[in-house]
């Protein structure tokens, strides 16, 4: 006691925190310290416990967001480093809730006795623990650990099944790819640290705002963190991971890898672009135009040419990345319009995370009858499991835009802040969001016609069993891509959400 007292008569003073701003990442951490002491002490004994904990732990750290968004008051900690805005409050809800998702997707594959370790589930909260983290972060470091904290759970658990090659495959991939992009990003961060002198995003923009003309170095820092993180969205040309650790992943880790860690990557940009270097549009408009451009083309087109629904979903994936960089790429046209695009992505991400967890949950339904990552081995779904058959319909035309799905929605706002920049440069990204959606349409709907219009193959029509816990998540994707379309306002609401600082 006499060393802390000496430290504090120096001049030394304890940091003041807000405990109600940081409840749901101390809720969600005793979560996790809960399901790895359970591991620890139980063993296998707990395997069939791991499931419901998790997803319980999940729904209980929603109340503290709850609570945190009925105050209403912005909380800033650690100097401007930890910031808890509504922005930050909605982007955690949707971590929590996708994860909820996914941990239903998991849930039968311990039932049914595949060799998946308590572990898979620690490992799991520590990724999500990452992303809840991200939505606050507005510092390099914070920024920076978050990115490694929610990246290096998921290098393990893409290779989970170790005894198949195609899972082994995945994981090195992911894991020698993402090695390289925090690479980038920390390179990039270090320069516009040496720029502005600070790690906060919120005195970074005030300095390279304050800047004029084109300086090499911070030219270079923000291209540097924009390419990182374009990796963790599966941007063109940095997706080549996408499709193979799509394919090679367990089916649950490969729809946590489409939604969350895709959600997590896009936070991220938008919190560096409208906070750390919005003042800078000369150097990342141009840049995500090109993302933008080439993510939704090359992602359409090479999605045409797929056999594997698991492959075609994730060139699709590149795809629906590019429409929401569209947004993003006209965010520095003037704080209204970027206010609209900001909206126009969070809907997108709230919308796409429903449509897409959807999907997979068909799909990881489907390949428990046919064991087949095939399309052709969707033909005749309909005759042997009309409400799979249904649901797939109903995620794949949202997917598509047609209305009344949530798809039209998100497609819709992202039209709309692309055009409100006023320029050749936001009508050329609306019009190729038009026609990409028109290309899509094509693959989407020969998936449609294989499972109304075709035979089963080899004709088996034998009844998918669906476990209780996939029929909660197909029922769950299927209410909110539904609702999010007919009452586009309700998503609407969440999605004009403040960022603090925005705009520097």
């Amino acid at each position: 006691m006499q060393g802390i007292d000496h430290f504090l008569d120096e001049g030394f003073i304890r940091p003041t925190l807000d405990w109600h701003a940081l409840a749901p990442e101390l809720t969600f951490l005793a979560v996790g310290a809960i399901l790895t002491l359970i591991d620890v002490i139980w063993l296998e004994k707990g395997r069939k416990y791991m499931p419901a904990l998790a997803g319980i732990g999940l729904l209980i750290t929603l109340v503290p967001i709850l609570t945190l968004a009925i105050d209403g008051n912005e909380r800033v900690l650690w100097d401007g480093a930890f910031v808890v805005d509504e922005f930050a409050l909605v982007m955690k809800a949707l971590f929590l809730i996708s994860g909820y998702v996914v941990v239903l997707l998991s849930a039968n594959y311990i039932a049914e006795g595949d060799y998946w370790e308590n572990e898979y589930y620690g490992l799991f909260a520590a990724s999500l623990m990452g992303m809840v983290l991200m939505a606050s972060a507005r510092d390099l470091v914070t920024i920076f650990i978050a990115l490694e904290l929610l990246s290096l759970p998921i290098y393990m658990m893409a290779s989970w099944r170790k005894r198949s090659l195609e899972s082994n495959e995945a994981g090195m991939k992911y894991f020698l790819m993402g090695v390289f992009a925090s690479a980038v990003v920390l390179y990039g961060m270090s320069l516009l640290y040496g720029v502005s002198g600070s790690t906060k995003l919120e005195d970074i923009g005030a300095a390279v705002g304050a800047m004029d003309g084109s300086i090499p170095i911070v030219t270079l820092g923000v291209v540097f963190v924009i390419v990182g993180f374009a990796f963790k969205v599966s941007a063109v040309p940095f997706h080549v991971w996408a499709p193979d650790t799509y394919q090679g992943a367990p089916t649950p880790v490969t729809a946590f890898l489409a939604v969350a860690s895709k959600t997590a990557g896009f936070v991220a940009l938008i919190q560096l672009i409208l906070v750390g270097f919005y003042d800078r549009s000369d150097v990342y408009a141009p840049l995500l135009w090109v993302l933008a451009i080439a993510s939704m083309t090359i992602g359409n087109l090479i999605a045409l040419r797929q056999t594997n629904i698991v492959r075609m979903f994730a060139y699709s994936g590149v795809a629906q990345a590019g429409y929401m960089l569209a947004a993003l790429a006209v965010v520095g046209t003037s704080p209204e319009v970027g206010q609209q695009a900001l909206s126009a992505v969070v809907t997108y991400l709230i919308i796409y995370a429903a449509m897409n967890l959807g999907a997979f949950a068909v799909i990881h339904a489907v390949a428990r009858k046919t064991r087949s990552g095939e399309i052709s081995s969707y033909g005749g779904l309909f005759t042997y499991a009309p409400g799979l058959a249904v649901a797939m319909v109903i995620f794949l035309f949202s997917l598509t835009g047609i209305p009344p799905l949530g798809g039209w929605y998100a497609k819709l706002v992202v039209v709309q802040a692309t055009v409100s920049d006023g320029t050749w440069f936001g009508y050329s990204l609306a019009i190729a969001v038009a026609v990409n959606s028109v290309i899509a349409a094509f693959y989407y709907a020969n998936i449609a016609r294989l499972m109304f219009m075709s035979e089963a193959p080899d004709g088996d029509t034998t009844p998918i069993r669906v476990p209780f816990a996939l029929t909660a998540a197909l029922t769950i994707t299927v209410i909110a891509t539904v609702v999010t379309g007919v009452l586009p306002g309700l998503v609407g609401t969440l999605a004009e959400a403040n960022l603090i600082a925005f705009g520097g």
